[in-house]
C-alpha cells in the first residue's frame, strides 16, 4: 500500500432554505483558509442543481473563488454530473480553472442520479451512460490534441480547440465516481482512478474493489497511484462526544440524500440509508476520538488501498465552531498518528 496518505475535505455547503447564504459563504471561505493553513491536501465541492428545499453553491464558480482563498490545496470537482453537460463547455471551463489555479484542479465526474436534474437539462435518463462516455472522450481529446473533429449524439466538434493550454499534462486527474458495479467497471476502463463512494459500506467496497482490479487487469492498466475515497468524518476528544455532536447532522444529511433518490443509485444489497444512525454509521462513517479515527482510516488504506481520504465533515446545519474544531483536531492529532503508523 502507498506510504503517503493525502487528506482533503468536502465542503458540502448545503444549508436550510431560510438561512443567510452570504453569511454561510463567508464561513465556507474561513474554512478553506483554515484548511490551507493546517496543511490539508485538497478541498472538494459537489454539484447539484435545483436543491429545494435546501440551498447550495454551484460548483465551478465556487471552486474558482476557493482557489484564491486556499492557494496551496488541490481543487476537486467531486463530481461534475457529466451526462448533463456539453463537453466543449466543460473542457473550456476546467482548462481555464487549471491555468488560473496553477495546475491544482482534479476533474471528478459521474453520471448523476436525480430525475429532476436530468429533466431540467433535457436529458433522458436512458441516454446518461452514452452521453457520459462520449463527453469524457471528447473532453480528453480537447485537452490533449491541438484540434479535434468528433460527432456525438448531442454535439458536433468541427476542428475544435480549447482556448487555453492546460498546466497539468496530459490533463487534470480524472476521478470517476461510481456506486453500482457497472459504474465501477466503467471507472476502471475510462478513468485515472475510481473515486470510491461515501454511501456504500466497507463490505460492498471491498467486493467492488475485486471487480475494479480485475477490470484494470483486463485493460492492461496498473492499480492507480492515487485512489481517493469520500467518507463522513467527525472527530472529538472522546467517542461519546463525537457521536453526540455529529449523529444528528449526519442523519439529517442522509435523510436528504434519500429524498433525492440516492439509494436508487447505490449497489444492490446496500441501498438502505433510512436506518437509525447507529446502523447507518457502521462500516460507513468514521466518527470517534483521535485514536479511533486514525485506526479506521488506516483500515481503509490497508483493506482497499485508498490513499486520498476526502472527509465530509459539515452535515446540514452543523455550527461553524464544531466544523473548525474537527479540522484542527484531525490535522494536529489524527494525521500525525497515521503518518507515524505508515
Amino acid at each position: 500500500m502507498a506510504k503517503k496518505i493525502q487528506f482533503g475535505v468536502m465542503q458540502r455547503g448545503v444549508f436550510p432554505r431560510d438561512e443567510d447564504m452570504g453569511a454561510h459563504f463567508q464561513e465556507l471561505m474561513e474554512q478553506a483558509r483554515v484548511l490551507d493553513k493546517l496543511g490539508y491536501d485538497s478541498v472538494t465541492t459537489g454539484s447539484h442543481f435545483a436543491t429545494y428545499p435546501h440551498r447550495e453553491f454551484m460548483q465551478v464558480p465556487y471552486l474558482c473563488r476557493v482557489m484564491a482563498e486556499a492557494p496551496n490545496m488541490r481543487l476537486n470537482a467531486g463530481v461534475v454530473l457529466l451526462s448533463l453537460h456539453n463537453p466543449l463547455e466543460v473542457a473550456e471551463n476546467f482548462a481555464a480553472m487549471d491555468v488560473m489555479s496553477g495546475g491544482r484542479v482534479i476533474f471528478g465526474c459521474a453520471l448523476g442520479y436525480r430525475d429532476l436534474e436530468y429533466k431540467g437539462f433535457g436529458v433522458k435518463k436512458g441516454e446518461g451512460v452514452a452521453r457520459f462516455e462520449q463527453n469524457l472522450e471528447a473532453i480528453k481529446q480537447l485537452w490533449t490534441a491541438e484540434k479535434i473533429t468528433m460527432m456525438g449524439s448531442h454535439f458536433e466538434l468541427d476542428g475544435a480547440a480549447i482556448s487555453l493550454p492546460l498546466v497539468q499534462k496530459p490533463h487534470p486527474p480524472i476521478w470517476i465516481g461510481a456506486n453500482v458495479d457497472k459504474a465501477v467497471l466503467r471507472a476502471a476502463r475510462l478513468g485515472d482512478c475510481w473515486y470510491l463512494a461515501p454511501h456504500q459500506t466497507m463490505e460492498t467496497l471491498a467486493r467492488q474493489m475485486d471487480l475494479y482490479c480485475a477490470e484494470l487487469d483486463a485493460h492492461g492498466k496498473p492499480f492507480p497511484a492515487e485512489l481517493p475515497i469520500r467518507r463522513e468524518v467527525f472527530c472529538a476528544r472522546s467517542h461519546d462526544d463525537a457521536v453526540a455532536i455529529a449523529a444528528p447532522y449526519m442523519k439529517r444529511q442522509y435523510d436528504l440524500y434519500h429524498s433525492w433518490g440516492q439509494n436508487k443509485a447505490m449497489a444492490k444489497g446496500d441501498q438502505d440509508i433510512t436506518m437509525d444512525y447507529e446502523d447507518l454509521a457502521r462500516d460507513r462513517f468514521i466518527v470517534g476520538d483521535p485514536d479511533e479515527v486514525a485506526e479506521e482510516m488506516l483500515r481503509y488504506n490497508s483493506v482497499l488501498g485508498v490513499n486520498h481520504i476526502v472527509m465530509s465533515v459539515q452535515g446540514v446545519g452543523m455550527p461553524q465552531a464544531q466544523v473548525l474544531d474537527t479540522f484542527h483536531l484531525m490535522a494536529e492529532e489524527v494525521f500525525p498518528k497515521i503518518r507515524q503508523a505508515l
